[in-house]
């Protein structure tokens, strides 16, 4: 299992030194604001939509290398997707999140993010993993609004 966690954690300190689709586009369907109040960490998300495809994700923040990180596989993970399809993976985020660290993560649907199961043991640091994925479904249900 040692092996497995120092794997995981490459994996996010690679995400959060390189994140995916960091910066913000010009062009978006909707924007979202998300800050975790109880670390300051925050997230702004651009989200365009072409139908009810993910046409395009952007984002900017600060915060711990869990929240960075998660963002930035999160948006890899969602680009290109149906938003039916975004939303299994998102549920399925949320309840990995939610196992307290007894989750089996399926890596067929979560990919990278099942780096991030350890993260379901600290209460603390759920929230952190948690924000991008809540701004892109605030996002999701705007931009859905507004097309």
């Amino acid at each position: 299992m040692m092996q497995l966690d120092n794997l995981y954690q490459e994996v996010i300190l690679d995400h959060y030194k390189h994140p995916e689709n960091k910066g913000l586009a010009d062009a978006f369907d909707a924007q979202v604001h998300h800050i975790n109040p109880s670390c300051g960490d925050e997230i702004t998300l651009n989200l365009s939509l072409e139908g009810t495809k993910v046409k395009g994700i952007s984002w900017d923040g600060v915060g711990c290398s869990i929240s960075q990180a998660s963002v930035s596989i999160m948006s890899g993970l969602m680009l290109g997707k149906d938003l039916m399809i975004a939303q299994e993976i998102l549920d399925n985020f949320v309840s990995l999140m939610q196992s307290k660290g007894v989750g089996q993560p399926d890596e067929n649907v979560l990919e990278d993010a099942v780096a991030l199961a350890g993260v379901s043991q600290y209460p603390a640091r759920i929230k952190c993993a948690l924000l991008g994925w809540m701004a892109f479904k605030d996002a999701s249900v705007q931009a859905q609004k507004k097309n």
